[in-house]
């Protein structure tokens, strides 16, 4: 079976609390771990999409407006759909690793980087359908 999970490739949550939820896979297990002997990755998703923006707005509003709230998770392949897309994010991979989940402090930590580089890109204006919601 061909690898369909590599890191960047950004996928779809079909079950659970982020159902719906663009992600990005920072690192994939395809034989799984010790502790998780199933396929699964580790990804880094988008809990609060950031608002539309319009030209009238002040700068003071869009920049409230361009915040994105993160989550990193470790998802089961099971619970995810693949997208046609990808997201090069090359400061995620040394940033969230497995032993990242095991201290809540680190997480914090990992989720606010991830959370600086996600505002950053969606400055930039690259990858507008991964900062846009799903709708169904």
């Amino acid at each position: 079976m061909p690898k369909v999970y590599k890191a960047g490739k950004v996928a779809v949550v079909l079950s659970g609390r982020f159902a719906g939820k663009k992600v990005v896979v920072i690192k994939q297990y395809d034989d799984g771990t010790k502790e998780r002997p199933y396929g699964h990755a580790i990804v880094a998703g988008i809990e609060r999409y950031p608002r539309k923006v319009t030209k009238r707005m002040g700068a003071k509003k869009v920049s409230r407006r361009s915040k994105v709230k993160p989550f990193i998770k470790s998802v089961n392949y099971t619970h995810l759909m693949p997208t046609r897309y990808a997201l090069e994010l090359e400061g995620l991979k040394g940033v969230v690793t497995q032993d990242t989940f095991k201290e809540p402090s680190q997480r914090e930590d990992a989720k606010k980087v991830v959370k600086k580089l996600l505002e950053d890109r969606y400055q930039s204006g690259k990858n507008r359908w991964f900062f846009s919601q799903l709708r169904f």
